[in-house]
């Protein structure tokens, strides 16, 4: 691949703005392992290779397991996962997917199970990984 823009040296108060999100969703109530969750499976849908490698490392680290792990491309068949974490891994998808648009019974699923706060904190997890993501893909980032 050839060499291409790097995001942080010629749009340094850009790269910063998206830092100082992902600095927010860090300071939230999301467990790690709901945020991990978020992380890697916004990575796998956008085939992101940076992103799951480092959100693979960081999730072992916050106890997801490696069942979990290699599960997660087939969660809504497995049941080593929660209630909570099937409706995150859901809202995840749909937000990603976002040209299918979120359905009703996903947000309200969602909805049930979280307070306010914490459904918003999901949201702009979500949100944030797939602008992380964006980033990574256009700009040639590649998994170590």
């Amino acid at each position: 691949m050839k060499p291409r823009i790097v995001i942080p040296t010629v749009a340094p108060e850009a790269y910063q703005a998206l830092m100082n999100l992902e600095k927010y969703i860090s300071t939230t109530s999301l467990t790690p392992i709901h945020k991990e969750l978020i992380k890697i499976r916004a990575s796998q849908i956008n085939g992101c290779a940076y992103c799951i490698n480092m959100h693979t490392i960081d999730g072992r680290k916050h106890g997801i397991t490696e069942q979990k792990i290699y599960l997660l491309n087939a969660w809504s068949e497995a049941d080593v996962y929660t209630e909570e974490e099937k409706a995150i891994l859901a809202l995840t998808e749909q937000v990603t997917l976002i040209s299918n648009h979120v359905s009703d019974e996903v947000y309200q699923n969602a909805a049930s199970l979280f307070d306010e706060k914490y459904l918003a904190e999901i949201i702009l997890s979500i949100i944030t990984i797939n602008s992380w993501n964006r980033l990574a893909i256009t700009t040639g980032l590649r998994a170590v």
